[in-house]
């Protein structure tokens, strides 16, 4: 089935109807009017913080269209060079949904007026500050020419799992306190020199692995794999901190429940729930 938003048009890969409470791909609740637009440049680190961000800011009253541009693994450099040569190389998910559309930047800058647009690095390359440079700054240059008006986000990413079978955990010597010191240098610094905000993901996700729930001998781990977030509440905690962050929601008693169909016997602990709701409004 296809749906449009605007100018934005998309052929969803699920049927919405295998999820219950959800809404069509692009319906949304009123906010006085005012509906609020957010893209972001990414990778499946994106993915996962996107993927119910829709839904979270739909129970606080806004409305909202969340784009993620998609490429696996995609780091600074390469979201420069698609720039540089328009490439649509990008997947169009909307609103946590994927769809069979490629894009490229240029294709969303012209499709609708964005109020945020969020980028990261690539995670590998998130504690290595030469890897952000030039591509950053010129990414940056070009957003503020060709999408004035937007705020620009720099996303913090996370620390992989202590236990990480990334084939990249070895340039952090398979530390997590490393990986997490150089990522959280990196970001700040890049941050603070383009006038970017950040939105703190790595720091909540750390905060949750002090908890009874994510921690030491807990029955689960904040990532499914490793490096990549738990379908149900690692996506919903960067959810949550996207909400926050970029649209200054607060999330405590937010009313939206975290399902997918990728854990569908997974019924959320509301006492998991209450606590990432708790650490998202204190980070």
């Amino acid at each position: 089935m296809q749906y449009r938003h605007g100018m934005l048009k998309l052929q969803t890969f699920r049927d919405r109807k295998e999820e219950s409470g959800r809404k069509r791909a692009i319906m949304c609740f009123r906010n006085g009017g005012k509906m609020i637009r957010i893209l972001a440049i990414g990778n499946s680190f994106s993915e996962d913080a996107t993927y119910y961000l829709h839904q979270i800011l739909e129970a606080a009253g806004v409305e909202n269209l969340v784009v993620n541009l998609f490429i696996g693994g995609c780091p600074l450099e390469k979201h420069w060079f698609n720039i540089e040569n328009a490439a649509r190389e990008y997947q169009l998910q909307v609103n946590g949904e994927k769809t069979d559309r490629k894009v490229s930047i240029q294709d969303m800058l012209g499709e609708a007026k964005w109020d945020f647009i969020v980028t990261q690095q690539a995670s590998h390359d998130s504690g290595w500050m030469d890897t952000y440079e030039p591509f950053l700054g010129n990414m940056v240059e070009y957003l503020r020419k060709n999408a004035a008006g937007a705020k620009l986000f720099l996303h913090e990413t996370w620390a992989y799992e202590r236990d990480s079978t990334h084939w990249n955990f070895g340039r952090y010597h398979k530390d997590q306190q490393e990986m997490l010191r150089r990522l959280r240098v990196a970001y700040t610094t890049m941050a603070e020199r383009y006038g970017l905000s950040l939105v703190p993901g790595g720091e909540l996700i750390q905060a949750l692995r002090g908890t009874e729930y994510f921690g030491e001998g807990a029955e689960r781990t904040i990532c499914r794999d490793g490096f990549h977030m738990h379908y149900v509440y690692g996506r919903y905690a960067l959810g949550c901190m996207w909400a926050k962050s970029i649209a200054g929601i607060p999330v405590k008693g937010n009313s939206f429940v975290p399902r997918t169909i990728y854990m569908p016997f997974e019924e959320p602990d509301r006492k998991i729930i209450d606590v990432i709701q708790s650490l998202t409004d204190e980070v």
